[in-house]
């Protein structure tokens, strides 16, 4: 019964470092653009867009389908980006163990 007990404690612990993991990844940012920069995007850890740049030469061109293509391969690139941090620092605490529903 020792083993049993000694393993919820370290998932207990593991649960606790991955729920502060989450929050601080709330504050890191990851940014992306599209366009040779004429999008930036800005997400968290939490793959919460922040912000959306566009460049003005963009709007003035009038072209609404770049814009929105531009728009829309920055936010997903970004939130591949902020999903690999979050990949990478949440494996450091499972130590590579693939946690069904975590990712």
């Amino acid at each position: 019964m020792k083993g049993m007990n000694d393993l919820m404690r370290q998932a207990q612990i593991m649960q606790r470092k991955m729920t502060q993991l989450q929050e601080e990844l709330k504050d890191r940012e990851v940014e992306s653009s599209a366009g040779g920069g004429m999008v930036t995007v800005k997400v968290n850890g939490s793959s919460e867009v922040l912000a959306i740049t566009i460049d003005p030469a963009v709007v003035e061109s009038g072209d609404v389908e770049m814009i929105q293509d531009l728009v829309l391969s920055a936010v997903n690139d970004a939130n591949k980006k902020a999903k690999a941090m979050m990949e990478t620092e949440m494996s450091k605490i499972t130590g590579g163990m693939n946690i069904p529903g975590m990712f």
